[in-house]
């Protein structure tokens, strides 16, 4: 059916079109248009002067509504699925933290089933392995009983257990990370620094071998420190100093205050930032609830306070409760990043990162038909996920 969204402000992300509108057919987009809908349309839906922009695009996040997609269970996709996609999220890294190996069999399996048979949830576009190689000296909320150095022995089991692996989230110091990123970057696999307490000389050399991003800029990231007197470069101020690499940045306000943001739009480029989530099952859970992260039987003790997820012993912040709308609204009230920026950091951006903005984060015509509506405020009205109109609060903005 050849749907037409009319009398909206549109986000491509790269200009605002006013008084515009979109055609889309069979989870396509066909055209974008100025004045009335083109012959043919079938339906036309009033946007009512929203903003209309590409769907959120979130490429790191481990669950929300009361679970996690490493419950591995089809209800969890479901429920943490349309959790997010009420707020504006119609694509979706699920993202494994650090766990056992039968946790992650697990999830990998369920998600091959859940992906070719669920409707009406967000895109679940590939898998983002976060861990278990990391620094134990930037752990943060990562189980420590479950880090581990990589080793072909190890990190092939999954890669060759699962061709659904996307990204894969370690850090470089460790022995055998420069071989993890050869191996990846042989499989189209993107390479990310994450949780890892190294200094310049091994980011650069990183940076060569494959790793192009960094999960969440400073948290789980070195700084600048003496060593035997002279200054070294810590992981953050490395990804300042190279200007092609990518970052993600958690805006919730709470992991990064806003001076921080305001900070990080400064000295990087806005291309090269993308906003992510890193929700886990408590996102949309009550201000001072207790729940837990990861799995059932292996999972950590989180407590909700001040708006965001810790430790019980209030030593670190344990993920988020972020939700992709809030991160948008974020980069624009708090770091003072125009609208039509904070979208992109949302949408184009993370494509850019996945590599999937051929079909993904652009209105453009051939364009997978991934379409949020939302208001001044950024909250959202109405949701597409290849062409179906899976949230409707249009009628509530009469």
């Amino acid at each position: 059916m050849k749907t037409a969204i009319i009398n909206g402000k549109l986000l491509t992300p790269f200009r605002c079109v006013e008084s515009a509108g979109i055609l889309f057919e069979d989870g396509k987009i066909l055209e974008l248009f100025e004045e009335k809908p083109p012959a043919g349309t079938e339906r036309v839906i009033d946007a009512k002067g929203f903003y209309v922009s590409p769907g959120f695009i979130d490429i790191h996040n481990h669950g929300g509504g009361g679970f996690e997609f490493l419950d591995s269970t089809p209800e969890a996709f479901e429920v943490a699925g349309k959790f997010h996609m009420q707020h504006g999220a119609t694509a979706i890294a699920p993202t494994i933290s650090a766990c056992i190996d039968e946790e992650m069999f697990a999830m990998l399996d369920t998600f091959k089933e859940v992906k070719k048979s669920m409707k009406g949830v967000p895109d679940f576009f590939g898998i983002h392995m976060e861990g278990p190689y990391f620094s134990l000296e930037q752990k943060g909320a990562q189980d420590p009983r479950f880090i581990k150095n990589p080793t072909p022995e190890h990190y092939l089991k999954f890669l060759n257990h699962s061709d659904d692996i996307v990204r894969w989230s370690s850090a470089p110091e460790l022995p055998g990370a420069l071989e993890l990123a050869d191996e990846l970057g042989r499989r189209g696999i993107l390479c990310s620094l994450g949780h890892t307490d190294t200094t310049y000389d091994c980011v650069i050399e990183a940076f060569e071998r494959g790793y192009a991003h960094v999960t969440h800029l400073y948290s789980g990231c070195s700084l600048l420190r003496r060593i035997n007197a002279f200054r070294h470069l810590g992981v953050v101020e490395s990804a300042f100093a190279i200007d092609n690499m990518t970052v993600e940045i958690i805006a919730d306000g709470k992991h990064l205050p806003p001076e921080l943001l305001k900070l990080i739009v400064k000295l990087k480029a806005n291309d090269k930032i993308s906003l992510i989530t890193d929700s886990m099952r408590c996102a949309g859970m009550p201000e001072g609830s207790i729940h837990y992260t990861g799995t059932k039987d292996n999972g950590m003790q989180v407590l909700i306070e001040d708006g965001v997820a810790k430790l019980p012993d209030r030593s670190a912040f344990a993920g988020s409760i972020a939700t992709t709308d809030s991160l948008v609204r974020n980069m624009r009230d708090l770091a003072g990043v125009p609208l039509l920026d904070a979208v992109r950091m949302m949408t184009y951006n993370p494509a850019s990162v996945m590599r999937i903005q051929n079909k993904k984060g652009v209105l453009a015509p051939f364009k997978d038909a991934d379409i949020c509506i939302f208001d001044e405020n950024v909250n959202i009205k109405a949701v597409f996920v290849g062409g179906e109109m899976t949230v409707d609060k249009l009628q509530e903005s009469n």
